[in-house]
């Protein structure tokens, strides 16, 4: 909310698919998932409307293997699609990022939850891992 959301639900309540299809008329126009969460992505694409786009970026273990109908998927018409990196063009976007934040309209700092050394990257692991880091900074000092 404080970045700037007009609802926050939380997928883990048993109504959280029906408030967001209430709140949004039949499920929203695109869903993101980033956790790398199967689970996650499996709600995401759930909370998508007809005819609207599940684009995802996390990375869950391979082993992994989501499910959905593809009868839905195309009697729907709707779009499940991948996004390494943000399928971004470093030239050009790590530039207008940095540009983004420096203007104070990307807040990084309210996205990271940890600054740790380099020599602190398997503390760094195991949060992730434990699910206790959203975002970690690394830094050579």
């Amino acid at each position: 909310m404080e970045l700037g959301a007009h609802e926050a639900i939380d997928s883990s309540d048993e109504h959280a698919l029906e408030t967001i299809k209430d709140l949004t008329r039949g499920g929203v126009d695109v869903g993101l998932e980033f956790a790398g969460v199967v689970q996650a992505l499996e709600f995401t694409y759930n909370a998508t409307a007809r005819g609207g786009k599940t684009v995802t970026a996390g990375l869950p273990h391979p082993s992994k293997m989501m499910q959905f109908s593809p009868a839905k998927l195309v009697a729907e018409e709707r779009t499940l699609q991948g996004s390494y990196i943000g399928s971004c063009i470093p030239a050009r976007d790590i530039p207008a990022y940095i540009s983004l934040y420096q203007s104070g309209r990307l807040p990084v700092d309210k996205l990271m939850t940890h600054q740790l050394g380099l020599d602190d990257i398997n503390v760094g692991f195991e949060r992730l891992a434990k699910g206790e880091a959203i975002r970690q900074i690394i830094t050579s000092f």
